[in-house]
């Protein structure tokens, strides 16, 4: 159904501004992002169609490339700009009040709040390592790896070499596990105590390993789970 076939009410930029965003659907939110459909339909069923794609889901939608945007007919660079656009601004409000300096990360449950928005929806899995100071502030974080479906390799070295460049008093390591189960595996227990151990070298401390999946996590140092 084209637009102008709706009553004003109805329409998404309109109902918007009469009743606010909260009021308006998932497709009727990609609508307004798109802004135009096409001769054959209109902007409403081209954020249904895009919607699909994702299988109804945002977080999805969310991970979907620009690429794989535009092969629905009538989404250009543009508009899939625009989608990526809203998203990742979402993201970064996610993350603002997480990643404040001021806050020290003392708890597995804020730094599981400072990276899932990053993680979220991934189907590969990501290596990160946070910076942390004596007052457990966060003074950086990096990614040090990216790929793979269920394995993640630490590179000891690596990790020491950027905690001497940050001057940084501990550190937490945190991954993700797309199948949605946050258990270490095998693999995940020995490569930690082994970076552990490393730490303890350069008299660093390896504060928490946070596995993160998209509902829920994992903390090495809540379960008290540091060797192989």
């Amino acid at each position: 159904m084209k637009i102008k076939e709706l009553c004003e009410s109805e329409r998404p930029r309109e109902k918007m501004l009469s009743k606010g965003a909260a009021a308006l659907s998932e497709a009727e939110l990609l609508a307004v992002l798109l802004r135009s459909g096409t001769r054959e339909s209109g902007v409403l069923d081209l954020a249904h169609r895009l919607l699909n794609m994702a299988e109804g889901r945002l977080t999805k939608l969310f991970c979907m490339s620009m690429q794989s945007m535009q092969k629905l007919p009538g989404i250009g660079p543009d508009k899939a700009c625009s989608v990526m656009a809203a998203f990742e601004l979402g993201r970064r409000f996610l993350e603002e009040e997480a990643r404040r300096g001021d806050v020290p990360l003392n708890t597995p449950r804020r730094i599981y709040e400072l990276m899932v928005p990053s993680m979220k929806g991934l189907t590969h899995e990501e290596l990160w390592v946070l910076f942390l100071n004596k007052n457990n502030r966060l003074v950086g974080k990096q990614k040090l790896t990216s790929g793979g479906m269920d394995t993640t390799v630490i590179d000891n070295r690596l990790v020491m070499q950027a905690c001497v460049e940050r001057c940084a008093a501990s550190v937490v390591l945190v991954h993700n596990h797309p199948s949605g189960d946050p258990h270490p595996s095998h693999n995940d227990i020995v490569c930690t105590a082994q970076l552990r151990k490393a730490c303890s070298s350069f008299n660093i401390i390896l504060l928490d390993h946070v596995i993160v999946c998209d509902t829920t996590f994992w903390s090495f140092a809540d379960e008290r789970l540091y060797g192989a």
